[in-house]
């Protein structure tokens, strides 16, 4: 057998050039680093900042994953999605103020078993609702992006005056466990331990999305199932089934990041959720509807720009993610890394 021309396509239709081009947006993470880098005089600043730009961006990431899997898969416009991060930070957070006793002892091991139990509970209440939320609210309209704009919109609306019944009007501040509180000093920088907790624990789900989508066979069905639906029920397989999964897993996600989202802030108000749609689009958007990878990406991109650019012209970074969103698309309309469905 002949080997084949060099020029010849890959596997999957793509030349090695293409295949290139493809895996450009691998290296903006590193490349906007290296511009904040000789871009803020002080290491120790820029160190402290890239820290914490990973941390957001991690937890922007959690947040989203959820959202990008079910547009992806299910071709649903939640814009409830922000009610789920909400319910799941006011659960989360009342669960950590009843175990005063743990989150106030000086032991890391007992803080991290509040911390785990907080998220367990966040993230068990958000995906009943979110099963709830797609069996009323969603199921109806599916296949109508109007549609689901408008109700899910709705849904998001009622949700947030529940919590305003459940737990009151005020603003809910709280403190992080004790040893998680304050910072570690490296290098000259300041840079606080929670920072690091959430971008180790972001890159871990990450990995383990990763994992699962590619390693096992609901991953398979999954990736399958976005690509080409119609040929993964032809085999057999439910995919409806599949469906409801998929978007109760992305509620149980919201509710994980909203809790890490209200340790970062240590306050929680009921439209906190609605807040962060704005950012969770962008990363949706830029990352390539149905990309985890993507969504990953777009996520560390965001949260290390609005770090760099606060922290060079404050007012310059309100309207950094939105300046990124556009030059995204400009240079990639489809997101940085699209899922390529069968035609």
């Amino acid at each position: 057998m002949t080997a084949a021309p060099d020029h010849a396509p890959t596997i999957t239709g793509l030349s090695t050039w293409q295949r290139m081009q493809r895996h450009l947006p691998l290296l903006l993470v590193p490349l906007l680093v290296v511009v904040g880098y000789l871009a803020i005089p002080a290491t120790s600043s820029w160190l402290t900042l890239t820290v914490s730009g990973l941390a957001m961006g991690m937890m922007i990431f959690i947040m989203a994953s959820g959202l990008t899997l079910v547009f992806g898969l299910m071709d649903v416009i939640n814009f409830g999605h922000g009610a789920f991060i909400s319910v799941g930070a006011f659960v989360g957070v009342s669960i950590l103020l009843a175990l005063g006793s743990l989150t106030g002892a000086p032991s890391l091991a007992l803080n991290i078993a509040a911390v785990l139990v907080a998220v367990a509970g966040a993230m068990a209440a958000t995906a009943v609702m979110g099963w709830i939320f797609e069996r009323v609210i969603v199921k109806p309209v599916y296949g109508a992006h109007l549609k689901q704009i408008l109700v899910t919109m709705g849904g998001l609306i009622i949700v947030e005056q529940l919590i305003l019944i459940v737990w009151g009007p005020d603003e809910i501040f709280f403190s992080r466990p004790e040893m998680l509180k304050g910072a570690i000093t490296f290098a000259g920088a300041a840079i606080e331990k929670y920072r690091l907790l959430a971008v180790g624990f972001g890159l871990v789900l990450f990995l383990a999305m990763i994992w699962v989508l590619r390693s096992t066979k609901i991953g398979l069905i999954v990736r399958a199932g976005v690509q080409n639906g119609e040929m993964v029920e032809a085999l057999g397989y439910r995919l409806r089934i599949v469906f409801v999964a998929v978007f109760i897993a992305g509620s149980a996600l919201a509710g994980l990041g909203g809790v890490m989202w209200a340790l970062y802030q240590e306050v929680i108000t009921a439209h906190m959720g609605q807040e962060m749609m704005v950012l969770v689009f962008i990363v949706v958007i830029i990352g390539g509807l149905g990309s985890v990878e993507g969504c990953f990406i777009g996520a560390l991109l965001v949260g290390l720009l609005q770090n760099y650019v606060g922290f060079i012209e404050p007012k310059v970074a309100l309207i950094s993610n939105i300046g990124l969103l556009v030059l995204i698309l400009m240079w990639r309309p489809q997101g940085m890394l699209p899922v390529v469905k069968a035609k």
